[in-house]
């Protein structure tokens, strides 16, 4: 069962990154021929090169985010060394702590050099078993590429939209030069401009999918316990649910299922992951949540955007 999940969502993931470099080129020969599909080319791999360079701390940064020090939380330290080994990383992942009450947990970095950064909500509202699952799932996102594959296909998507904002532009310009000589308005190459964005749009939350349901898979895999993740994401969703649905649709949810949605639907995540047969040993994790400095104030404020970051 979870090898054919796994080959499935790998089909997914090459289609999907495959069909948004072809759109890109597409976009790039409408505009300048080959010539064109090369900068593309060029200007997409020395963009994904910096953007491997940067340290992920600089980057937690950008969100407050501080270092937990082993002895501020030795369980969460102690569950990170124990599935880094099982997931057989080259150096466990930096934690660090997010002033947040929204409940989320995300990674950045490289396998050899990452960080996993949890909230403020995150670590008040999971007890341990849960929290080992929510670990499991960023450290599966670390080892099995998953950052680098989507930041790949945010780099095509932005440069796509690019290229179609400047084919218009130029549309614009050359248009009073093309009805004057007679020439013929390339409508079929208007048409892909103009589409061009919200396809590239819609590959990258479908790709975001697929490498959800791959991280829920290897997770369950690390952990040993399939229901631990499932009972984790069973609270978010009654606690939290999609939150970046009501700040773009207030007062409305999008429906289910939906390819507006970068996260599957949880039902469908809860019923993959509690098909599953365990495969090694559970991690062993008390049943309460995890202890927490006494000078860690609940946080209440929702985040500030600066155009230096996300503050708290």
């Amino acid at each position: 069962m979870q090898q054919r999940h796994k080959a499935r969502n790998l089909i997914h993931t090459v289609l999907l990154v495959g069909g948004s470099l072809l759109l890109l080129i597409a976009c790039a020969w409408l505009m300048m021929g080959g010539l064109g599909v090369i900068w593309a080319l060029l200007i997409g791999g020395g963009s994904l090169i910096a953007a491997g360079r940067v340290s992920p701390h600089m980057v937690l940064q950008m969100y407050r985010g501080r270092r937990l020090h082993p002895s501020e939380a030795p369980e969460l330290n102690g569950l990170m060394r124990e599935l880094t080994a099982r997931a057989d990383l080259p150096a466990v992942p930096d934690l660090y702590y997010v002033a947040s009450r929204n409940m989320n947990a995300f990674a950045v970095g490289r396998p050899e050099n990452a960080a996993i950064a949890v909230t403020d909500g995150l670590l008040r509202g999971l007890d341990l078993r849960q929290l080992a699952g929510v670990l499991a799932h960023e450290i599966s996102h670390i080892r099995n590429g998953d950052l680098r594959v989507m930041a790949i296909a945010d780099i095509v998507s932005r440069l796509t939209s690019a290229m179609a904002f400047t084919g218009f532009l130029l549309l614009i310009v050359y248009s009073p030069v093309m009805m004057v000589s007679g020439q013929a308005v390339p409508v079929n190459g208007i048409l892909l401009l103009m589409a061009s964005p919200t396809i590239s749009s819609l590959l990258q939350l479908a790709l975001s999918r697929a490498r959800e349901y791959e991280a829920d898979l290897d997770a369950a895999g690390l952990t040993g316990d399939p229901e631990g993740l499932a009972s984790a994401l069973v609270t978010l969703e009654r606690k939290q649910g999609a939150l970046w649905e009501r700040i773009l649709m207030p007062g409305q949810r999008i429906p289910d299922p939906s390819i507006l949605r970068s996260h599957p639907k949880t039902e469908d995540r809860v019923a993959r992951l509690l098909s599953l047969r365990p495969e090694r040993e559970p991690v062993r994790v008390p049943g309460r949540r995890p202890r927490m400095p006494i000078y860690f104030i609940p946080a209440v404020r929702p985040p500030r955007f600066h155009r230096t970051g996300v503050w708290y």
